[in-house]
């Protein structure tokens, strides 16, 4: 409980709490809205923290699983925030613009990530020599534009398995397509947005930095608990093979010391022969021939 406390009091510095105005809410929030002052809808930081928490539990375990978790934020106060959070678990994210078709045409877009790569491969093995400076300078220009739009995708090479977006109605484009394909998503939503659009909502302010810094911080901090544990159970996996690969090795070579030791004992007893001396061989030169002498 004093985790909650703690953690609904730093909510409340963040201004996590402070909705829209009024006149422009969406009749759904109603739910969680704490109360109206001077105009301006207050939201209740008993359900952000129960939807937080929930978020973060479903992720950290989406993490666990060693699935990707995409996170979208075009707006221009979220920018910077969440592309530094995403980087920091190695998540992909779009924060520049939402390319249309991102997730539905994925293998088209793709193919504009192998191409700014191979241009990257070309500017640095030297292979770019051979054409003009123009035509490097151009080919700069195009690699430096792919990189603003694609460089947080570069490294997913399948749909992600969840979206986490901050302004659910500013990126309404990303939910529509992450619907269309069954992909879990979790949201900021404000006064202004249906809460029911998303699997996951947190009621939040998604408008002050302070507030974007502390929710996608605290998922983020989540999704690295989940990594951790994940590394720790391949760890101790990899012991639990060592180990059998151990007894295994052991029990082979005890078998062949054990099947060395019975062939040795069976030859043995084979050249002795009944009367326990060896038989003595004579040679093919000295023995009689055929029909000869005796």
């Amino acid at each position: 409980m004093e985790n909650n406390t703690s953690l609904q009091q730093q909510l409340l510095d963040a201004g996590v709490h402070f909705g829209h105005l009024k006149k422009k809410w969406n009749p759904k929030m109603l739910p969680y809205i704490f109360a109206e002052k001077k105009g301006i809808h207050i939201i209740d930081l008993n359900k952000t923290v129960d939807g937080l928490q929930e978020a973060a539990a479903a992720m950290k375990q989406i993490a666990k699983s060693g699935k990707k978790i995409m996170f979208v934020a075009t707006k221009k106060q979220a920018k910077e925030i969440v592309s530094e959070c995403a980087k920091r678990v190695n998540m992909p994210f779009a924060t520049e613009r939402w390319l249309g078709g991102m997730l539905t045409n994925f293998n088209t877009v793709r193919k504009s990530v192998k191409k700014m790569q191979s241009i990257d491969k070309m500017l640095a093995d030297g292979s770019a020599e051979n054409i003009t400076k123009k035509e490097k300078l151009m080919l700069s220009r195009d690699r430096d534009k792919m990189e603003k739009v694609l460089g947080g995708i570069a490294q997913l090479n399948r749909l992600p398995s969840a979206l986490f977006l901050v302004d659910i109605g500013h990126e309404h484009i990303a939910l529509a397509e992450a619907k269309r394909l069954n992909i879990q998503t979790f949201g900021m939503v404000d006064t202004n947005c249906d809460p029911n659009k998303v699997d996951f909502a947190i009621p939040s302010n998604d408008d002050a930095t302070k507030s974007i810094a502390i929710i996608t911080n605290y998922i983020v901090a989540a999704i690295a608990e989940g990594l951790e544990e994940r590394q720790n159970a391949k760890e101790d996996d990899s012991e639990v093979e060592d180990n059998e690969a151990e007894r295994k090795a052991a029990r082979l070579l005890a078998e062949a010391e054990a099947e060395g030791g019975r062939g040795r004992g069976g030859r043995g007893r084979g050249a002795a022969g009944a009367s326990g001396a060896p038989k003595r061989r004579v040679p093919s030169s000295r023995r009689p021939a055929a029909g000869g002498p005796k």
